[in-house]
């Protein structure tokens, strides 16, 4: 499927030459959003305050139960801004409704419960229009609790260039925070509707085989966190996670790109974070899946010894974890006190 391409003029930039269109946008912003209607005015309010304003937002309501129609309507005098409804099928399905929506040579993803700072679209196009062989930009992000305040949060390593293996092993882009050439779309397909949990792994691994990814050096996303045990949602997400990696291999030829060695290296590093996720929810559960992290790399330390703390009484575990100054329950992110984002960083 071909999707609309652009014609582009230059136009000097506060951060350099930005690119406008004529008529067509410079980046169409896609928001899906299911029952977010207490979150979705924080999401629109940043696209609205960016500094780069030559955008659409298209909205796609996922068959919404709650007040998302009303919260939306009064944002709908500003032409720029586009709701569509559709029957509850996914957010996979509602992004690429919002993606065939959409007219700008970049597209640009936001969750609904998640906020943009304001210069996030102007610094990720004046980076990406300089680098035409780059096909995904990205940025580094605050956390913050479902109530906007500020949580410790400790930055991940990110990778710029060719980040087929760093990625294979670690989703490290905040959906949040990208942007996707069009051209990336019109070559790897849209989002694969069976990825409820895993729909940006997919394509990130589908488009890293063919474009350079690039990021900005910065937090320009303020990334809602649910805080607490990940309760019965673990198995969904690493199931489907190793599901996309199986046919990342197997059907779009991944395995012609990464080594046996990397491959390995990374079903054991899921396996093993699987089974930390399910220690003490799912004691046998998580014995197995440190038993298959073994399998893919018998030298794997942390994963034996998860493999035999699983097989103590978990009053042990719990006296071992003291002893060792690890935490005896879930971790949970720390507010850092006095940090409100929506105050601090008000769209």
């Amino acid at each position: 499927m071909h999707l609309q391409g652009t014609k582009r003029i230059r136009q000097s930039g506060a951060l350099g030459d930005l690119c406008t269109m004529t008529g067509i946008p410079s980046v169409s912003v896609v928001i899906a959003t299911y029952n977010y209607g207490r979150f979705l005015p924080g999401a629109i309010d940043s696209v609205l305050g960016q500094s780069h304003q030559d955008f659409e937002l298209a909205v796609v309501d996922d068959g919404s139960l709650d007040n998302t129609p009303d919260v939306i309507r009064p944002y709908l005098s500003d032409p720029r801004i586009r709701y569509i409804r559709t029957e509850n099928q996914g957010q996979p399905a509602a992004d690429n409704t919002g993606i065939r929506a959409s007219r700008a040579e970049w597209i640009a993803f936001l969750d609904a419960d998640d906020l943009w700072l304001p210069t996030k679209l102007e610094k990720q196009l004046c980076l990406g229009n300089r680098h035409p062989e780059v096909g995904v930009v990205y940025t580094r992000r605050h956390n913050m609790d479902p109530e906007g305040f500020l949580l410790e949060t400790k930055q991940p390593d990110l990778y710029r260039g060719w980040i087929l293996e760093k990625i294979f092993l670690n989703n490290f882009v905040c959906f949040s925070s990208s942007m996707v050439r069009r051209d990336v779309l019109d070559r790897v397909g849209l989002f694969d509707e069976r990825r409820h949990r895993t729909l940006d792994y997919d394509l990130w691994l589908r488009s890293a085989r063919f474009y350079q990814f690039d990021f900005v050096d910065e937090p320009l996303v303020k990334y809602r966190v649910r805080l607490g045990s990940p309760g019965p949602r673990l198995d969904w997400q690493f199931e489907s996670a190793l599901a996309v990696m199986r046919e990342f291999l197997e059907v779009h030829e991944g395995s012609t790109y990464l080594s046996k060695k990397l491959i390995h290296q990374a079903f054991a590093e899921t396996y093993a974070h699987y089974g930390l996720g399910l220690r003490d929810s799912s004691p046998k559960q998580a014995f197995l899946n440190y038993l298959r992290a073994i399998a893919y790399q018998p030298g794997y330390g942390d994963a034996w010894v998860g493999l035999f703390a699983v097989m103590l009484p978990e009053s042990v575990r719990r006296r071992l974890r003291r002893l060792l100054g690890r935490p005896v329950e879930w971790p949970r992110p720390q507010r850092i006190v006095g940090r409100n984002l929506n105050e601090e960083f008000p769209t």
